[in-house]
């Protein structure tokens, strides 16, 4: 299973997840307010649901998305907006941050490179849009790119996305999955 497939599969269960109208806590509903760790939850629960994935879809604190025999992924989440329509503040940090130890997704890939397991390895973005987009995440998506190659002189593969529109959420209405193999 590529990396392009598990991307499309996670764009698939977010959507999934978003249609179900279940609102996370007191957040407007949708799939965009839940944190990371409770949306990898659900969508493990999805993927392992799903034809072609081994019961072994779990998640864990490292990795946060662990598809046995297969992948080691690292997720972060991006919403330039809040779910009250405002701009966030310090959105863009999880994807910035070039240090080990830290929860960005740079730190990530550091953190999956020092990880010995069977599982090919990637890290994967999923950043929430208006729909246009009012903020692009396409330049927030070049600068982890650039650090994570140009100063952490990780090799990432070729950017795979996926992208969901019509999402139920009057902030969020659209979700752009991003992932790249690391190495």
């Amino acid at each position: 299973m590529d990396l392009e497939h598990v991307v499309s599969d996670i764009a698939d269960a977010l959507k999934c997840i978003d249609s179900s109208v279940t609102p996370f806590k007191n957040f407007q509903a949708g799939v965009e307010p839940y944190g990371e760790p409770q949306l990898m939850k659900l969508v493990a629960e999805h993927l392992t649901r799903s034809p072609g994935y081994p019961q072994g879809v779990k998640t864990s604190r490292t990795p946060d998305l662990l598809i046995a025999g297969s992948w080691a992924l690292e997720v972060k989440i991006i919403r330039p907006f809040g779910d009250n329509g405002k701009m966030a503040e310090d959105w863009s940090v999880n994807l910035l941050h070039p240090y080990e130890g830290n929860t960005s997704l740079p730190g990530d890939c550091l953190k999956l490179l020092s990880r010995r397991c069977e599982e090919r390895k990637a890290v994967l973005a999923i950043g929430y849009e208006h729909d246009p987009p009012q903020v692009s995440l396409e330049p927030l998506t070049r600068s982890f790119e650039l650090i994570a190659t140009q100063v952490l002189s990780i090799r990432l593969g070729e950017r795979v996305s996926a992208l969901r529109t019509n999402l139920i959420h009057p902030v969020h209405q659209r979700l752009l999955v991003m992932g790249w193999t690391v190495a």
